[in-house]
């Protein structure tokens, strides 16, 4: 089994082994300094059918009390309307504070059911098992939670970091192909940012059987940077390659195109500012490219400067007068780049126009 140490306020592990979900209930019973109490599994309809049963049945078997509830899946159901139906049901099932929430699933799930967690009796015990791989590398650790408003992405939420999270590659099996992809994203995002050997991995074919060794490594690298700055204040905003105009491109597409194929054309935006900047040379955008596509994976969106420029307004990351881009140097190497938010027209269409 590979465990990686997340050095946050409240340290935890991530675990990652296959088959590791059948025995998801003595994995938390032992987080939790071999006690068990009540577990609320909150899932999406989707994945409830393909794993809630099995769950479920290891919580009750390590002598869990449990309850279930599914949401519709999709990103368009990470709202607070949902948020409140998770609360509902925290409530109508008798949760306590010394009880724990399970969050069971995708990225949406893992954010909703974290912010439930942590808004709920102002702070309950829960576990995150991520069911796809962009869950796995990234949603999963380091304690963001929130949801949804109409004007932008996880613009509601809290830090608050999970006590223990199971990976299980095999899950993996099960996903789409768009989805597995979203993953990949978010992989060679990593490798952009600070890991040629894992960048070079993910540009062919060969990473898909080392699929554990992918994930530790980008767990690995979000934990460093999640114990610098667990508050996202710093270094940790070196997350956000490609988020600023990803997140863009999600809104104005009204979430048809998911976070991780936005992000990806998001990174080509950022390399190709970057490039126009005098930060980087074009191999470093041509790079980038090449490795997506290699992923099956966008390397533009159907949006022009002025209607990505009007969406990264309101994005979370803007603080006052100035807005932070995620540029890359070199494969390997990205910096923070701090910019005036009257300038972002210029910047947007640097990026976005070939």
């Amino acid at each position: 089994m590979n465990s990686v140490h997340v050095a946050a306020g409240k340290p935890y592990e991530v675990l990652i082994e296959r088959g590791l979900i059948a025995r998801s209930g003595e994995t938390l019973k032992a987080a939790l300094g071999n006690r068990t109490c009540a577990a609320a599994i909150l899932t999406d309809d989707t994945v409830d059918a393909l794993y809630g049963e099995a769950v479920e049945a290891s919580f009750a078997r390590s002598g869990f009390r449990v309850c279930r509830f599914a949401i519709p899946h999709g990103e368009t159901h990470k709202n607070i309307a949902t948020w409140a139906q998770m609360l509902d049901f925290l409530a109508d099932g008798h949760i306590t504070r010394t009880d724990a929430v399970v969050a069971l699933g995708g990225g949406v799930v893992g954010d909703m059911a974290g912010f439930a967690a942590a808004s709920y009796l102002r702070g309950v015990g829960f576990m995150q098992i991520p069911t796809t791989l962009l869950a796995m590398v990234d949603s999963s650790v380091g304690g963001k939670t929130g949801v949804n408003l109409s004007a932008g992405k996880n613009q509601v939420g809290a830090f608050y970091q999970p006590v223990v999270v199971l990976c299980d590659p095999d899950t993996l099996q099960t996903l789409p192909p768009d989805t597995l992809a979203d993953g990949v994203a978010e992989s060679i995002k990593y490798g952009v940012l600070g890991d040629a050997a894992l960048f070079e991995l993910l540009c062919g074919a060969k990473w898909q059987g080392e699929m554990e060794r992918v994930i530790a490594t980008c767990v690995a690298a979000k934990a460093k940077l999640v114990a610098e700055d667990e508050r996202d204040t710093g270094s940790r905003q070196l997350l956000n390659l490609g988020h600023t105009l990803g997140h863009g491109i999600e809104k104005c597409s009204h979430f048809s195109i998911s976070h991780g194929h936005a992000v990806a054309v998001g990174m080509v935006y950022a390399a190709r500012l970057a490039q126009r900047l005098g930060l980087c040379g074009a191999d470093v955008r041509e790079r980038i490219e090449e490795a997506l596509k290699a992923n099956n994976l966008p390397v533009s969106a159907p949006y022009d400067a002025e209607a990505l420029c009007s969406a990264a307004l309101s994005d979370k990351k803007r603080a006052g007068g100035q807005i932070v881009f995620v540029l890359p140097h070199a494969i390997g190497a990205c910096e923070l780049h701090r910019m005036d938010v009257a300038d972002l027209p210029r910047l947007v269409r640097l990026a976005v126009e070939e």
